[in-house]
């Protein structure tokens, strides 16, 4: 099946399918099943630097905050209106990973011109049997089947994206093995995530404040400064590097002088941080906006499950504690570049 052209019966039928996601209800094992045997052609077919044309909205992490999502959509629009870019860690620490991901699978499937969804370090096998997913497909559906297929549907998740030939987007961070753009182009992608090495960096790094490449107190990838950044930037032909990763208490920092910016969707990360969100809008000129609208911090509704001690940041073995980034520059519902 191209990526273009879905039979009207499929159309149909994931018309459905989405509607029924969006209330918050999943889908049965079986439609799992289905749906990502055929996300995983569009998949399989996209590069590790995926081209996005503008505009375009970019988004961070999720992490299983379904009426988040659905907020997100409300305010920024829904697909297939908008043009959307998803940087990762779908999955974890929220109560709704299994809708939010299959939301995201579905919608990649209907409108694969639409939307790109990247790889977090948290689409991965070992991480969502710590952090969550793992334990709730399990409550969900009783055995780990749906784990396993969306686990194996990750591995052909893009790397990156690249909008416009300006705007570089990926979950995590720069790489000391990696110069160019090419040399990502290159990876096989289709494997676990490495404990390290760079497709590892890409979903574990950081931005810094110090010069250089330093340890990631994460135990995962690096840590880079502004002379990083500048060069890579510079190499590439690059106007900005979007990521996610970090929990940013306004929803979006700037670091590098204003060369990176990280970009955080979860509002009230694990019902308790109180932090806001923020989406970034792209225009077709490349200007940028973030939009951070009042109570988006704050729309989840209390969820009567049992505690989850995966919602914890505490250091755990297998992921050091989430790292909090410094207080953004910049402030206020709406910041024009």
């Amino acid at each position: 099946m191209g990526a273009n052209s879905i039979p009207t019966d499929a159309t149909i039928d994931l018309d459905e399918q989405i509607g029924q996601l969006m209330q918050c209800k999943p889908l049965s094992e079986q439609q799992v099943r289905s749906l990502c045997e055929k996300a995983k052609e569009i998949l399989m077919d996209e590069s590790n630097v995926q081209p996005v044309k503008s505009p375009v909205t970019i988004c961070g992490d999720i992490h299983g905050q379904f009426h988040d999502l659905a907020e997100l959509f409300r305010i920024g629009g829904m697909c297939p209106d908008t043009n959307y870019l998803f940087m990762g860690d779908y999955v974890d620490r929220g109560y709704y990973s299994v809708e939010t991901v299959t939301l995201l699978v579905a919608l990649k499937l209907r409108y694969p011109q639409r939307i790109t969804i990247l790889r977090g370090n948290h689409e991965s096998r070992q991480i969502t049997q710590v952090y969550g997913f793992y334990d709730e497909c399990l409550r969900k559906y009783g055995n780990a089947n749906v784990w396993k297929i969306f686990t194996d549907l990750f591995d052909y998740f893009p790397l990156t994206a690249l909008v416009e030939s300006e705007i570089f987007c990926l979950h995590g961070g720069l790489s000391p093995s990696i110069e160019t753009l090419d040399n990502i182009r290159n990876f096989d992608r289709v494997q676990e995530v490495p404990h390290e090495g760079p497709m590892c960096d890409l979903l574990w790094s950081d931005p810094d404040d110090r010069c250089g490449w330093g340890i990631s107190p994460r135990g995962a990838g690096y840590t880079f400064g502004q002379d990083i950044s500048e060069q890579f930037n510079h190499s590439n032909g690059l106007k900005l590097i979007a990521r996610a990763h970090q929990l940013v208490m306004d929803g979006y920092n700037w670091a590098h002088e204003q060369k990176v910016v990280t970009i955080f969707s979860a509002p009230n990360y694990c019902y308790r941080c109180g932090n806001m969100a923020s989406i970034l809008e792209v225009d077709d000129c490349r200007n940028h906006s973030f939009i951070q609208p009042h109570g988006f911090f704050n729309c989840s509704p209390a969820v009567d499950v049992p505690p989850n001690p995966a919602c914890e940041l505490d250091t755990k073995d297998s992921e050091v504690k989430e790292v909090v980034a410094p207080k953004p520059l910049q402030s206020g519902l709406l910041s024009k570049l």
